[in-house]
């Protein structure tokens, strides 16, 4: 739908959907962030503070409700960005979505998404038949990757990865300007490789996956472990923790929380190395809720990628200094991603 003036790009999060409007000169037009049901948001936890053994689809908060409930609040973010844009759904040209996990772009099905206790959920026919407008789909780490290509941010590199830190983590890949998405679509989930053995109980079912450590829920699950074991510091006094709350108190120095943010940033920085020394691009980009915490996220990160340069002549000669870049807190990667996938779509159809 060419003629039709609008395009929208939609970020699926484990805690938000957010949606971006703009013109088809680039321009933004309006945007919408509504939080997700915790019935799609986050792993599903038991009293250990761990997911439940199966994931978030175990118990009654997984399954056909969540994507139901998901779809609707995509719907309604879309609809009330559109509304912020002056316009209405008729105005929209196609739509763009970024969802997590293991995406069939092809077919428009969200395969599995542990986070969201999404399983084989028809998103595009589901969105296309509330909406009434074109929508594409891709995994949401891998559409922002898409989008970074050629902007200023990634410094010319056609070889890059983007890397989501939030409720859970996963890299978008890029080689020579083409995604790659693996024969099955899966990859770049590098939040489920094992960086702990026999460690937390991951949404996906492993013990120790990366996610357990560095991701939002991760980082809120050694919080409360501290807090129980009493030695919580200032975490302590908290009536409920948040991924923010331990890198606020990791900026004021407690000692718990820069315990917590040290072990994070270590194991992000490993699984990073990993992701450059197998796929070699010349980039790594991250974004995400958590990476937005500023120097308290990245300095812990950049010290164990210093250490581990220092240990290795390989290491250093594959990663540069300069190659890893922490996005800036407002740069929604995934929206802009999505808008870009709209307007290729557009253009496939003129």
């Amino acid at each position: 739908m060419p003629d039709r003036p609008l395009l929208a790009g939609v970020d699926v999060g484990g805690t938000k959907v957010a949606v971006l409007v703009v013109r088809q000169d680039g321009s933004v037009a309006g945007r919408a962030v509504l939080p997700m049901d915790r019935r799609d948001g986050g792993p599903t936890t038991g009293g250990d503070g761990g997911p439940r053994d199966g994931g978030p689809s175990a118990g009654g908060d997984g399954g056909p409700r969540a994507g139901e409930a998901g779809v609707s609040r995509i719907v309604e973010a879309v609809r009330r960005a559109v509304a912020t844009a002056g316009a209405g759904e008729r105005d929209l040209g196609a739509i763009g979505v970024g969802a997590p996990g293991w995406v069939d772009a092809e077919a428009g099905i969200v395969r599995l998404a542990t986070n969201l206790g999404w399983h084989d959920l028809a998103l595009v026919a589901a969105l296309e038949e509330a909406l009434g407008v074109p929508c594409g789909l891709e995994n949401d780490v891998g559409l922002a990757a898409m989008g970074l290509v050629d902007h200023p941010l990634s410094h010319g590199a056609r070889s890059l990865a983007y890397v989501a830190v939030g409720t859970g983590i996963g890299a978008g890949i890029v080689v020579d300007g083409e995604r790659y998405r693996g024969r099955r679509g899966g990859a770049g989930e590098i939040g489920h490789v094992v960086a702990v053995p026999n460690g937390a109980r991951c949404a996906c079912g492993q013990r120790g996956c990366l996610e357990t450590v560095a991701a939002g829920w991760g980082i809120e699950r050694a919080a409360r472990e501290a807090v129980a074991s009493g030695s919580g510091g200032r975490l302590g006094g908290l009536a409920s923790i948040t991924a923010a709350d331990v890198y606020a108190a990791a900026r004021d120095g407690d000692a718990s929380a820069l315990e917590i943010t040290k072990a994070a940033g270590a194991a992000l920085a490993r699984a990073i190395v990993g992701l450059v020394l197998i796929c070699d691009v010349e980039r790594v980009l991250i974004g995400g809720g958590v990476a937005a915490a500023g120097d308290a996220f990245v300095d812990p990160l950049r010290a164990e990628l210093d250490r581990l340069r220092a240990d290795s002549d390989l290491v250093r000669g594959l990663l540069a200094e300069d190659a890893v870049i922490v996005l800036p807190p407002d740069f929604d990667a995934v929206a802009w991603g999505g808008v870009a996938l709209a307007r290729r779509m557009g253009s496939a159809k003129a």
